[in-house]
Protein backbone atom coordinates (compact mmCIF):
# COMPACT_ATOMS: atom_id res chain seq x y z
CA UNK A 1 0.00 0.00 0.00
CA UNK A 2 1.39 3.36 -1.15
CA UNK A 3 0.90 5.30 2.15
CA UNK A 4 2.95 9.04 2.47
CA UNK A 5 3.99 8.79 5.81
CA UNK A 6 7.71 9.92 6.70
CA UNK A 7 10.48 8.56 9.85
CA UNK A 8 11.81 11.62 11.41
CA UNK A 9 14.18 11.64 14.66
CA UNK A 10 13.59 11.37 17.91
CA UNK A 11 16.31 13.91 18.75
CA UNK A 12 14.29 16.70 20.49
CA UNK A 13 13.57 16.22 24.20
CA UNK A 14 9.82 17.41 23.99
CA UNK A 15 7.98 14.54 25.11
CA UNK A 16 5.58 13.36 22.52
CA UNK A 17 2.63 10.96 22.77
CA UNK A 18 1.28 8.40 20.40
CA UNK A 19 -2.20 8.38 19.99
CA UNK A 20 -2.97 4.61 19.58
CA UNK A 21 -0.90 3.27 22.44
CA UNK A 22 -1.31 6.10 24.32
CA UNK A 23 2.54 6.13 25.36
CA UNK A 24 5.69 8.45 25.16
CA UNK A 25 7.08 7.90 21.47
CA UNK A 26 10.22 6.58 22.75
CA UNK A 27 11.16 4.77 19.48
CA UNK A 28 11.28 5.20 15.87
CA UNK A 29 8.78 8.31 15.17
CA UNK A 30 6.23 8.26 11.86
CA UNK A 31 4.72 11.57 10.95
CA UNK A 32 1.46 11.41 8.40
CA UNK A 33 2.64 14.05 5.51
CA UNK A 34 -0.96 14.88 5.09
CA UNK A 35 -1.56 15.87 8.34
CA UNK A 36 0.88 15.77 10.39
CA UNK A 37 -0.09 13.44 13.65
CA UNK A 38 2.62 11.28 14.71
CA UNK A 39 2.85 8.12 15.91
CA UNK A 40 5.21 5.11 16.84
CA UNK A 41 6.24 3.60 13.73
CA UNK A 42 4.68 -0.05 15.10
CA UNK A 43 1.58 1.72 16.09
CA UNK A 44 0.93 3.39 12.56
CA UNK A 45 1.99 0.50 10.47
CA UNK A 46 -0.80 -1.95 12.12
CA UNK A 47 -3.69 0.70 11.98
CA UNK A 48 -2.93 1.32 8.43
CA UNK A 49 -3.10 -2.51 7.12
CA UNK A 50 -6.54 -2.38 8.05
CA UNK A 51 -7.26 1.46 7.36
CA UNK A 52 -5.91 3.58 4.81
CA UNK A 53 -7.17 6.78 6.83
CA UNK A 54 -5.16 8.90 9.45
CA UNK A 55 -6.77 7.49 13.30
CA UNK A 56 -6.57 10.99 15.03
CA UNK A 57 -8.42 13.18 11.77
CA UNK A 58 -9.54 10.16 9.09
CA UNK A 59 -7.61 12.36 6.31
CA UNK A 60 -6.84 10.01 3.76
CA UNK A 61 -3.36 8.93 3.80
CA UNK A 62 -2.92 5.80 1.55
CA UNK A 63 -4.33 4.19 -1.60
CA UNK A 64 -8.16 2.16 0.15
CA UNK A 65 -7.15 -1.38 0.90
CA UNK A 66 -8.77 -4.16 3.02
CA UNK A 67 -8.40 -7.62 3.92
CA UNK A 68 -10.19 -9.55 1.78
CA UNK A 69 -9.63 -12.77 1.41
CA UNK A 70 -8.79 -13.91 -2.72
CA UNK A 71 -11.61 -14.37 -4.74
CA UNK A 72 -13.53 -13.66 -7.98
CA UNK A 73 -16.50 -11.23 -9.21
CA UNK A 74 -17.96 -11.86 -12.44
CA UNK A 75 -20.64 -9.63 -13.91
CA UNK A 76 -22.92 -10.23 -16.84
CA UNK A 77 -26.17 -8.39 -18.26
CA UNK A 78 -29.62 -9.83 -18.99
CA UNK A 79 -32.48 -8.51 -21.15
CA UNK A 80 -35.15 -11.18 -20.76
CA UNK A 81 -36.39 -9.71 -16.73
CA UNK A 82 -36.18 -6.15 -15.32
CA UNK A 83 -35.97 -5.16 -11.92
CA UNK A 84 -39.03 -3.37 -9.93
CA UNK A 85 -38.46 -0.03 -10.53
CA UNK A 86 -36.55 -0.39 -13.55
CA UNK A 87 -39.30 -1.62 -16.19
CA UNK A 88 -36.89 -0.52 -19.08
CA UNK A 89 -33.39 -1.19 -18.30
CA UNK A 90 -31.89 -4.63 -18.49
CA UNK A 91 -30.09 -6.07 -15.34
CA UNK A 92 -26.37 -6.75 -14.30
CA UNK A 93 -25.88 -9.67 -12.38
CA UNK A 94 -22.35 -9.67 -10.29
CA UNK A 95 -22.02 -12.94 -8.96
CA UNK A 96 -18.74 -13.36 -6.12
CA UNK A 97 -17.25 -16.33 -5.00
CA UNK A 98 -14.94 -15.84 -2.51
CA UNK A 99 -13.17 -19.63 -0.97
CA UNK A 100 -12.47 -20.56 1.99
CA UNK A 101 -9.02 -20.76 3.32
CA UNK A 102 -6.75 -19.41 6.25
CA UNK A 103 -6.56 -16.53 7.72
CA UNK A 104 -3.71 -14.05 7.22
CA UNK A 105 -2.38 -11.50 9.70
CA UNK A 106 -4.73 -9.30 8.46
CA UNK A 107 -7.77 -10.83 9.65
CA UNK A 108 -8.85 -11.54 13.49
CA UNK A 109 -7.63 -14.95 13.89
CA UNK A 110 -4.34 -15.44 11.74
CA UNK A 111 -3.46 -18.85 11.20
CA UNK A 112 -6.98 -20.04 11.55
CA UNK A 113 -9.44 -22.02 8.61
CA UNK A 114 -12.41 -19.28 7.45
CA UNK A 115 -15.05 -19.98 5.58
CA UNK A 116 -15.59 -18.78 2.15
CA UNK A 117 -18.97 -17.73 0.63
CA UNK A 118 -20.73 -17.54 -2.94
CA UNK A 119 -23.20 -14.07 -3.39
CA UNK A 120 -25.41 -12.93 -6.59
CA UNK A 121 -26.01 -9.36 -6.31
CA UNK A 122 -28.43 -7.08 -8.84
CA UNK A 123 -27.89 -3.79 -10.05
CA UNK A 124 -30.00 -1.70 -12.81
CA UNK A 125 -28.44 -1.79 -16.74
CA UNK A 126 -28.65 1.87 -16.52
CA UNK A 127 -25.70 4.70 -16.65
CA UNK A 128 -25.91 5.23 -12.95
CA UNK A 129 -26.18 1.48 -12.45
CA UNK A 130 -22.90 0.87 -14.76
CA UNK A 131 -21.63 3.11 -12.87
CA UNK A 132 -21.81 1.33 -9.58
CA UNK A 133 -20.61 -1.45 -10.92
CA UNK A 134 -17.21 0.24 -11.70
CA UNK A 135 -16.91 1.58 -8.58
CA UNK A 136 -17.59 -1.45 -6.78
CA UNK A 137 -14.91 -3.59 -8.90
CA UNK A 138 -12.47 -0.93 -8.09
CA UNK A 139 -13.50 -1.89 -4.43
CA UNK A 140 -13.55 -5.57 -4.76
CA UNK A 141 -9.78 -4.84 -6.48
CA UNK A 142 -8.57 -2.98 -3.31
CA UNK A 143 -9.95 -5.84 -1.26
CA UNK A 144 -12.63 -4.09 0.28
CA UNK A 145 -16.55 -5.48 -0.74
CA UNK A 146 -15.53 -8.56 1.80
CA UNK A 147 -14.28 -9.16 5.19
CA UNK A 148 -13.30 -11.78 7.34
CA UNK A 149 -15.07 -12.11 11.13
CA UNK A 150 -18.37 -12.91 12.34
CA UNK A 151 -21.88 -13.03 10.52
CA UNK A 152 -24.16 -10.84 11.82
CA UNK A 153 -27.69 -12.97 10.47
CA UNK A 154 -25.63 -16.57 11.36
CA UNK A 155 -23.52 -15.55 14.20
CA UNK A 156 -21.14 -17.51 12.93
CA UNK A 157 -17.17 -16.68 13.80
CA UNK A 158 -14.49 -16.63 11.16
CA UNK A 159 -16.76 -16.48 7.94
CA UNK A 160 -16.34 -14.11 4.65
CA UNK A 161 -18.87 -11.08 5.64
CA UNK A 162 -19.93 -8.21 3.68
CA UNK A 163 -17.86 -5.23 4.59
CA UNK A 164 -20.09 -2.62 4.73
CA UNK A 165 -20.91 -2.08 1.62
CA UNK A 166 -24.42 -2.50 0.74
CA UNK A 167 -25.64 -5.23 -2.19
CA UNK A 168 -28.80 -6.21 -3.09
CA UNK A 169 -28.79 -9.78 -2.92
CA UNK A 170 -32.67 -10.46 -4.42
CA UNK A 171 -34.18 -8.55 -7.55
CA UNK A 172 -37.79 -8.12 -5.80
CA UNK A 173 -39.16 -7.77 -1.71
CA UNK A 174 -38.02 -4.17 -1.16
CA UNK A 175 -35.51 -3.17 0.96
CA UNK A 176 -36.72 -5.05 4.08
CA UNK A 177 -35.81 -7.95 1.91
CA UNK A 178 -32.57 -6.64 -0.33
CA UNK A 179 -34.64 -6.71 -3.08
CA UNK A 180 -36.08 -3.73 -5.06
CA UNK A 181 -37.60 -1.39 -5.48
CA UNK A 182 -35.79 0.77 -3.33
CA UNK A 183 -35.29 4.25 -5.38
CA UNK A 184 -32.69 5.80 -3.07
CA UNK A 185 -30.48 1.98 -3.06
CA UNK A 186 -27.76 3.23 -5.70
CA UNK A 187 -27.12 6.58 -4.25
CA UNK A 188 -26.91 5.02 -0.56
CA UNK A 189 -24.45 2.22 -2.35
CA UNK A 190 -22.07 5.22 -3.82
CA UNK A 191 -21.99 6.78 -0.30
CA UNK A 192 -21.12 3.74 1.45
CA UNK A 193 -18.18 3.23 -1.47
CA UNK A 194 -16.94 7.04 -1.04
CA UNK A 195 -17.04 6.11 3.24
CA UNK A 196 -14.07 3.62 2.06
CA UNK A 197 -12.45 6.11 -0.42
CA UNK A 198 -13.95 4.70 -3.83
CA UNK A 199 -15.23 7.78 -5.67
Amino acid sequence: MATDIQDTSTGSTETKQCPICLAEITGDEVVLDKCKHRFCKSCIARALKSNYRCPVCRKECGEPRGNQPNGTMKSETASYFHLPGYPDDNVITIRYNIPSGMQTADHPNPGSHFTGITRTAFLPDNQEGKEVLRLLEIAFEARLVFTVGRSVTSGQENIVTWNDIHHKTNMSGGPTRYGYPDPDYLKRVKEDLAAKGIV
